[in-house]
């Protein structure tokens, strides 16, 4: 293990310094059983129960391969710009831990599915390229729980539903050169995995976990420094935490005369370090040999080329998309193309409302803060996209005042009915006809006789206040833009 460093790095030690980053990203396929038996990978069921004597690695029990997972897996390959391998094998991964009960993993080493990929990020405005090893397949372990129960104190327990869950495995290059690259990247992995459905990236019940290999070496040097990886992170603010305190910790140690050692490191949230947990195997320590049980997967390129067909637009490729095509800003294109829902909601509404920088204001603002709100997704919204387009062009028609839509959308959330039916049953219509507008007009000039001296000695601001009282008397329902004009007719 490494000596801990007697205290963390300067900013000013730090920017002598440049860190080498890079990350394994574990997803759990959304399959409904697991990758080589039939048992279910759903969440929550009672400890030990979806399990069976393939998954719990009983002797003479063998692996089926699951043909979904396959797919799933060279979906998302194929969207992290790999070369696909149409011959590829599993491997035993050996070593010994209470959670997994066969004694190894079922994992690809030598020959992976897919490798020589790419992710593009931007950070601060600068693009760049992070470079993608490999992806491969693998069956995750169970999970040991050392908190929770009475004698936690003494024992700890093993949950093995886990065991036998398909994961890809996401092997980045060490091309990051700081936390916030890391967030990027890691952030636009997550964004690709769930515009394909191959994962629900559900990081709370476990569907995405990272690790990080990190070292630091003089700014200029190309030799690389020793690596720490710390393990399970599990939020992408613990990520970025956690890579932060590490390059801090690295540097100090060289800077006080230390030297780093290879190691595996756990996070601390609630300390904000990385404590150290077991010396760095390497990939001999896991005595790799060919599974003997699975035959080597082979992908024909007819299945190659459907499932390419079958990729959706992925988020980089849409966010330009709305940019050139919809006038948005980058900034609205990345809020809209959080998720293939959200992208989707915002299209439909958009083309019915023919209003596509209004429609992503709606989205962005009175949709999107209501579901917030209810802890709500955009696909579980009461609002139809198709009733949103309709409001906004009810809006651009003149039939509607934003402030009129204002209070019709909480009432199309309420009901999830149509904004039409909702102003036909409650009166809520847009006054745009003159003579019923001039007769309120008149009043209001009667009613405040020192404004329209005002307004004719030169002082035009005071139109402000004459339409605002039309529209009181109107109950906001008077068209701005005809009551504006009447008045200036009226008055001048």
């Amino acid at each position: 293990m490494s000596t801990s460093a007697p205290a963390l790095a300067t900013p000013e030690m730090i920017a002598r310094y440049e860190p080498v980053i890079g990350l394994e990203v574990h997803a759990q396929l959304a399959t409904a059983t697991k990758i080589f038996c039939g048992c279910p990978t759903s969440f929550g069921a009672p400890p030990n129960s979806n399990v069976c004597p393939v998954c719990l690695g009983l002797p003479g029990a063998l692996p089926v391969l699951n043909r979904v997972a396959v797919d799933l897996a060279v979906k998302a390959g194929l969207a992290l710009n790999c070369t696909i391998r149409v011959r590829s094998r599993f491997a035993r991964k050996n070593y010994f831990y209470p959670d997994l009960p066969k004694g190894y993993q079922i994992s690809q080493y030598d020959e992976p599915f897919a490798e020589h990929g790419w992710v593009d990020i931007v950070v601060a405005g600068e693009p760049r390229r992070i470079g993608v090893t490999r992806v491969h397949m693998e069956d995750d372990a169970g999970k040991s729980i050392h908190e929770g129960f009475r004698d936690s104190d003494l024992y700890s327990y093993v949950d093995l539903n886990r065991s036998g869950t398909p994961l890809i495995e996401i092997v980045s290059e060490p091309d990051m050169r700081s936390s916030q690259e890391a967030y990027a990247y890691m952030t636009e992995v997550k964004q690709v995995l769930e515009f394909l459905e191959v994962s629900s990236c559900d990081m709370e019940k476990g569907h995405l976990r990272c690790d990080a290999n990190v070292s630091v070496r003089l700014k200029g040097a190309e030799k690389l420094g020793t690596k720490a990886e710390v393990k399970n992170l599990n939020s992408f603010r613990f990520m970025k935490e956690a890579l932060d305190y590490e390059i801090a910790r690295q540097v100090a140690l060289i800077e006080s005369g230390g030297r780093v050692e290879q190691e595996t490191r756990l996070y601390d949230p609630d300390l904000g370090e990385t404590v150290g947990m077991r010396s760095k195997e390497s990939a001999h320590d896991y005595r790799y040999f060919p599974e003997p049980d699975l035959m080597p997967l082979a992908i024909d390129e007819d299945r190659l080329g459907e499932l390419r067909a079958s990729l959706p637009e992925l988020p980089s490729r849409l966010r330009a998309r709305f940019v050139a095509e919809y006038g948005l800003r980058e900034y609205d294109a990345e809020v809209l193309t959080q998720s293939r829902a959200t992208s989707a909601y915002f299209e439909t509404a958009a083309r019915i409302s023919g209003d596509p920088k209004t429609t992503a204001n709606w989205v962005m603002g009175d949709l999107m803060g209501a579901l917030k709100a209810d802890g709500k997704e955009i696909g579980q919204s009461p609002v139809g996209a198709g009733h949103l387009g309709e409001l906004v062009k009810l809006i651009g028609a003149g039939a509607l005042s934003g402030k009129l839509a204002k209070q019709i959308f909480p009432k199309m959330y309420a009901t999830g009915d149509a904004p039409a039916a909702i102003v036909e049953r409650e009166g809520l219509a847009q006054i745009s006809d003159t003579g019923a507008l001039e007769k309120v007009i008149d009043d209001v000039l009667a009613a405040n006789p020192k404004q329209v001296e005002q307004y004719r000695g030169g002082k035009t601001t005071v139109i402000n206040f004459l339409v605002g009282q039309v529209m009181k008397q109107t109950r906001g329902q008077a068209n701005v833009g005809v009551v504006t004009e009447l008045l200036k007719t009226k008055l001048g």
